[in-house]
């Protein structure tokens, strides 16, 4: 059973969809410290002018240390009227918005207290969209796992009974690779490659939010269900 981990970021980016469908099971990292203004609570779509940032606003004046899973949404800020606007205005004449865009607009209709129910409901959403299916995805919170760095992504693995986690290339600069072998689990890095694809308004922005390939490219479920480059 192959097991992905990663904290639950808002609409992330093509290359997170592109692990969660490479995955058996899918590990919400939702028990560890959340960092102020990442890509927990934000991400970048494209507009007439470039890329702009969607952030969603969150409590933290004297909550330093607080978990993911503890992150509070200042709704006082009407956060998701703007965000659905921004969306809309810039991508209303996108080739697929009218296929998908309803769906986005009613996760942003709704009043949301915690930020990871609403990234895990945007997740969820896109994965059902993009056509990624048989994932299952659990919350690293619900596994009671223990330790930092390697040894809690160790020991989540062995609380699913996972032989093999996927990792992004860039874990190979952090993670302690033997610990794995020791653990009996294979460690396993994708490369994930980010394509080209046209765009609304001249030029190409990579590393977007996944909603801008969503809405512009039908693509999207071949490219998320290909062949990857693992090592």
């Amino acid at each position: 059973m192959i097991v992905g981990i990663h904290q639950p970021n808002y609409i992330p980016w093509l290359g997170y969809f592109y692990k969660i469908a490479k995955s058996d099971v899918f590990v919400l990292l939702d028990n560890v410290n959340y960092t102020k203004n990442s890509f927990i609570n934000r991400n970048k779509i494209k507009t007439q002018n470039g890329g702009v940032w969607l952030t969603v606003n969150v409590l933290t004046k004297g909550r330093y240390g607080q978990l993911i899973n503890e992150v509070e949404i200042d709704n006082s800020k009407l956060w998701n009227k703007v965000h659905w606007k921004t969306i809309f205005f810039n991508y209303s004449k996108a080739p697929l918005f009218n296929e998908y865009g309803h769906f986005l607009e009613e996760i942003y209709e709704r009043k949301w207290e915690k930020l990871i129910d609403l990234n895990e409901s945007l997740i969820k959403l896109i994965c059902e969209l993009s056509g990624i299916k048989n994932v299952k995805f659990i919350r690293a919170s619900e596994l009671n796992a223990s330790g930092n760095g390697t040894d809690l992504l160790i020991d989540i693995c062995k609380k699913l009974g996972a032989d093999t986690y996927l990792s992004g290339f860039g874990g190979r600069n952090y993670m302690e690779e033997k610990k794995f072998k020791g653990d009996d689990i294979e460690l396993k890095y994708y490369d994930f490659k980010h394509p080209i694809y046209k765009q609304l308004w001249d030029g190409f922005v990579p590393n977007l939010s996944v909603i801008d390939f969503l809405f512009n490219d039908s693509s999207i479920i071949n490219m998320l269900n290909g062949t990857t480059e693992e090592t």
